[in-house]
């Protein structure tokens, strides 16, 4: 059981009711609490409730048209996409309950103080290093519209300015990471055909590479609702096509692809995980066709090349800088 979990069942009495439970762990609270729905937006872990807890976790960037009289909101690493939540839930709750439950490490008490908006919060609990914090909404805001709080920037690449629409919560929220700057100087030769950005987040490598690509089909894949939405933001700001998948990890993508471009991440929430990553380089070769290549950004620091290199067999470090490596595959 996730210690946040626990902690809301350490005052299961307050939460009998039709509880909306946002970001919610893939545990068993919603089997100890048997009227609360859920709320997810990782591919993951809503699959995981949909197998145990049928019909009762809804999937997506908006709050879920079902009926609830009191919401917690599991702390995001996030805060631009906390402040999203906590209006969005907020914005439903006039006189009622919400909740905000974190561990100390991920900042829940520099979270909470965003509830003042809404009234006057309170600490419920502190345990499993974490806390439970309460406010009845007195003050409910009006929604905002999620696209209102997207970020755009523009890129100059070699074919022309590149528009980048990010959403809050999705990776490097407003601005170009050091490695995808990296990988974006070496995407020259790619093989032609089905084209895969795996870890699309804000869809910069997919968008870049259908550019310079046109004739190809383009597939960009990502675990979290909000980068999905980011990507088919990024595509439309650019006239682009491309078909864009909410799914966990590399099993949810196509066969038969000519390649396979990322820059995987390996972080959950505060947590580091490199699981995800690591699948993807273990199975990269199953959805490469003959001949089709990985080319792919990482941390210096990662010992990638030679997990590259028990799967594909080769690895090439294609260039170096600034912390970074863009390494190359292909399979035999």
């Amino acid at each position: 059981m996730d210690p946040r979990s626990e902690v809301l069942l350490r005052q299961a009495d307050l939460f009998q009711g039709r509880l909306m439970l946002a970001g919610l762990p893939a545990d068993d609270l919603l089997g100890k609490l048997p009227h609360a729905q859920g709320w997810c937006w990782h591919a993951g872990d809503q699959a995981a409730l949909e197998a145990r807890f049928a019909g009762r976790s809804h999937f997506g960037v908006q709050v879920p048209q079902q009926p609830f009289d009191g919401a917690v909101l599991f702390l995001p690493k996030s805060r631009d996409l906390a402040s999203y939540l906590l209006n969005a839930l907020a914005s439903q709750l006039q006189g009622r309950e919400l909740f905000l439950v974190g561990e100390k490490r991920a900042g829940i008490e520099g979270a909470a103080k965003q509830l003042h908006a809404f009234g006057k919060p309170r600490k419920l609990d502190s345990a499993r290093h974490c806390q439970l914090w309460q406010v009845t909404v007195e003050n409910a805001p009006a929604a905002v519209a999620l696209e209102s709080l997207a970020q755009r920037y523009e890129l100059a690449l070699n074919d022309g300015p590149l528009t980048v629409v990010s959403l809050p919560g999705v990776f490097s929220h407003g601005r170009l990471d050091r490695g995808t700057a990296l990988l974006l100087e070496h995407l020259q030769q790619l093989p032609k055909g089905h084209l895969l950005d795996f870890g699309c987040g804000a869809g910069v490598l997919g968008a870049a590479v259908k550019r310079q690509y046109p004739a190809s089909q383009l597939t960009l894949l990502d675990v979290d609702a909000f980068a999905v939405a980011s990507s088919r933001l990024t595509l439309a700001a650019n006239g682009l096509e491309g078909e864009v998948i909410c799914g966990d990890g590399i099993d949810a993508a196509p066969r038969y692809l000519d390649a396979i471009l990322s820059n995987p991440p390996f972080h959950t929430g505060v947590h580091t995980d490199y699981r995800a990553s690591e699948t993807m380089l273990q199975k990269s070769a199953e959805h490469l066709k003959k001949g089709g290549e990985l080319r792919l950004v990482a941390n210096s620091f990662l010992r990638y090349q030679p997990l590259i290199e028990a799967t594909m067999g080769n690895c090439e470090l294609r260039a170096e800088g600034q912390g970074f490596r863009i390494y190359r595959a292909t399979r035999g």
